[in-house]
Formats: structure tokens, C-alpha cells, sequence
């Protein structure tokens, strides 16, 4: 997928994937959803997301709603933070150095 934000090129295509997340439902559930965090050659980091009709990525269409998919642009602390929340912590450290205690 590719998309420009504020004039930037995101393209799941060049950036490498850093981590994955599924909230565990079955594609056909409406509320299905799924997110990849990738990086930038330049560094920056973005969401592609995708999902049914009864999650965050849900689009209007023909007055219905429907599954969909988008691009959200990331900066280092919300990487950070979605990694917090999705990854394991050798996966977190793997990405962004060792933690202390």
C-alpha cells in the first residue's frame, strides 16, 4: 500500500516491518483488525492498518459501512508506545535498545 501524507511517500513496499498486530477475530468478523508498524529508510515510522466494518478502519461507502485500511504516519514515541502495547519485550528491546529496570 502507498499513500502521501503532508507531502511524505508511505509505501509498505521499501519500509521495513518492524512488528505485527491482530486483535485475534476471524477476518470475517466485523470487528477484525489488524496493524503493522513499519519503518522508513529515513527512519520515521507508520501504521498500516486494516480492519471490518465495526473497527477503527471502517470507511463509509455507498452509505454503508464497510471494512477498510489506512496509513497513519508515527512518530518515535508513538512507535515506541504501539511496540509497548503489541510486541514482546525482547521484540521492544530488539528494536530500541535494552530497558532498565
Amino acid at each position: 500500500m502507498k499513500k502521501i501524507i503532508n507531502g511524505k511517500k508511505y509505501d509498505t513496499t521499501t519500509a521495513k516491518r518492524i512488528g505485527f498486530y491482530s486483535n485475534g477475530y476471524p477476518y470475517t468478523d466485523f470487528r477484525w483488525c489488524e496493524e503493522t508498524l513499519y519503518q522508513k529508510i529515513n527512519g520515521e515510522y507508520f501504521i498500516m492498518g486494516e480492519g471490518g466494518a465495526m473497527s477503527e478502519y471502517a470507511k463509509e461507502l455507498f452509505d454503508k459501512i464497510t471494512h477498510g485500511s489506512d496509513i497513519i504516519p508515527f512518530d518515535l514515541e508513538d512507535a515506541m508506545h504501539w511496540c509497548e502495547k503489541h510486541l514482546s519485550v525482547e521484540m521492544y528491546e530488539e528494536i530500541f535498545g535494552e530497558v532498565s529496570e
